[in-house]
């Protein structure tokens, strides 16, 4: 199988921004959980801006969809001990 080319400053774009998207995805629930309506909806519509760099990227191009996942993986984690450390969790994980 033969790969498509991959431009490497568009796949640190993906990856750059699918882990912003994710970080974001991550406030944005934790505001819907503690019930704040103005940062919520500011997230949410953060989260979607944030999105459309990706989407657009590995819809021409399915190999950067390996470096949105990278990203996401990236968003996800740092932002939970971003979380923990604003705010610890009694209790551990």
């Amino acid at each position: 199988m033969i790969l498509p080319s991959v431009h490497p400053l568009v796949a640190l774009g993906v990856v750059a921004s699918t882990a912003a998207t994710d970080a974001v995805y991550v406030l944005f629930n934790a505001s819907v959980s503690e019930r704040k309506r103005f940062a919520a909806a500011s997230w949410s519509s953060l989260w979607y801006l944030l999105s459309a760099f990706a989407v657009i990227s590995y819809t021409s191009n399915w190999v950067y969809v390996l470096f949105a996942a990278a990203g996401s993986w990236i968003g996800g984690f740092f932002s939970i001990t971003a979380l923990n450390w604003i705010r610890p969790r009694h209790g551990g994980e």
